[in-house]
């Protein structure tokens, strides 16, 4: 990498942990692109250069950041669960995020207040940039596992980040209708059907 791409890289970095700082304190809509860039020291112009606007740029970290997430659970999978079944596969990488989100409830907000079906397919359809997970290849390995055909495996996979999303916000900032370690195996076990009814035998 040269000196002209150290450079830019820099400058994104530098936009994206000034806005992640901005939208978990003062929230995306009270956060202007202005504050942006006079945090971050960077030209109100090269903004533009990297994002169209503040709301492409919190998708972006909303992705980046969920790609941190995937990561340190896989990397956690590669190591513990390697003897898994694929339905526990599944459960141990969601497990594993959950434990993350639940030391990081900034991050937690911060997701499940702009994560949607939208933002998480783009993920999975756009090519990784720098060190960001390549959802495409974790989508098409977790369909390639499975022990069988995946019937509609997108519409199985959007149910399951939506129930786990919805339900855990709630146990993990207010513990309702539970804590979180009360409601894991009621969530674990209805993950556990949806796949299931999902797999062509």
């Amino acid at each position: 990498m040269g000196k002209l791409d150290i450079n830019k890289k820099a400058k994104e970095d530098s936009l994206l942990a000034t806005a992640y700082r901005l939208f978990t304190t003062k929230g995306v809509s009270k956060t202007s692109v202005s504050d942006i860039t006079g945090d971050a020291g960077v030209a109100k112009g090269t903004f533009y250069l990297y994002f169209k606007d503040k709301y492409d740029l919190k998708n972006r970290l909303v992705a980046h950041r969920s790609s941190i997430l995937f990561k340190n659970a896989l990397n956690d999978l590669e190591k513990n669960g390697k003897e898994l079944t694929y339905n526990e596969k599944i459960i141990f990488v969601t497990d594993n995020i959950l434990t993350q989100l639940e030391s990081n409830k900034a991050l937690l907000t911060f997701i499940s207040k702009n994560l949607s079906w939208g933002v998480f397919k783009s993920a999975i359809t756009s090519p990784p940039r720098g060190d960001d997970v390549d959802f495409k290849s974790i989508y098409e390995a977790l369909i390639s596992d499975a022990p069988g055909n995946l019937e509609e495996p997108e519409i199985m996979l959007f149910m399951i980040v939506e129930l786990v999303s919805s339900t855990c916000y709630s146990a993990i900032l207010y513990e309702e209708p539970a804590p979180l370690s009360k409601l894991k195996p009621h969530l674990y076990r209805c993950v556990n059907d949806m796949i299931n009814s999902h797999i062509k035998k």
